[in-house]
């Protein structure tokens, strides 16, 4: 009886969701696009921590990686999109290429993933593949470079509060990677969902 139940409880939900679909198809679609995203976010949470580690441990994160000068902050020091400086980050440092390569492969991986998952199961595009890759190539590349100059801004302060201010040393540092790459999730999200009403056509 409990399996019947189940079944028709199933049953019932997936001819809600249909009937939803049919009826409002912009805001189901935009209903699967939070729901993918989510996920997808879940997984950088979950990837970002294992690639810092790894390339922690390496002579990386003795490398300067301070790229892209534009302008000068408050204190007059010089702006770098990419702000990286050479040194782990408890010892007032930015990480260094280590902590560059853990987040650029981490979000890396996670929009490959983003890519088949929005274009076949959201967007059910049929368009071209390697059009639509193209597209999304290059919205990525900007997205990428504005998420960067935008982590300019509050990246710094966010770990000096986390690990200095509140004194949580590692544990405010790991927080502080939580919420710098929710943050950039967040900003891919609203910018991503546009693009992909214009590159995943379904013909």
């Amino acid at each position: 009886m409990g399996k019947l139940k189940d079944h028709k409880l199933s049953g019932a939900a997936l001819g809600f969701w249909s009937n939803y679909k049919e009826k409002h198809p912009n805001i189901a679609q935009f209903l699967v696009f939070f729901l993918l995203s989510n996920g997808i976010t879940v997984l950088q949470l979950v990837l970002m921590p294992i690639f810092k580690w790894i390339f922690a441990k390496t002579s990386l994160v003795d490398i300067n990686f301070q790229i892209m000068q534009f302008g000068n902050n408050f204190d007059g020091s010089q702006y770098y999109i990419f702000d990286y400086a050479a040194g782990p980050l408890a010892d007032g440092g930015g990480g260094g290429l280590s902590y560059f390569l853990a987040v650029q492969i981490t979000i890396a991986i996670a929009q490959i993933i983003n890519f088949f998952a929005q274009r076949s199961i959201t967007f059910k595009s049929n368009s071209n593949i390697w059009n639509a890759a193209f597209w999304y190539l290059i919205a990525y590349i900007v997205i990428t470079i504005g998420a960067a100059a935008a982590q300019g801004f509050y990246k710094a302060p966010i770990y000096n509060m986390l690990m200095n201010t509140w004194g949580m040393g590692s544990a405010g540092e790991t927080t502080a990677d939580f919420i710098t790459m929710i943050i950039n999730s967040a900003i891919s999200f609203w910018v991503f969902f546009p693009i992909f009403k214009i590159i995943f056509k379904n013909k």
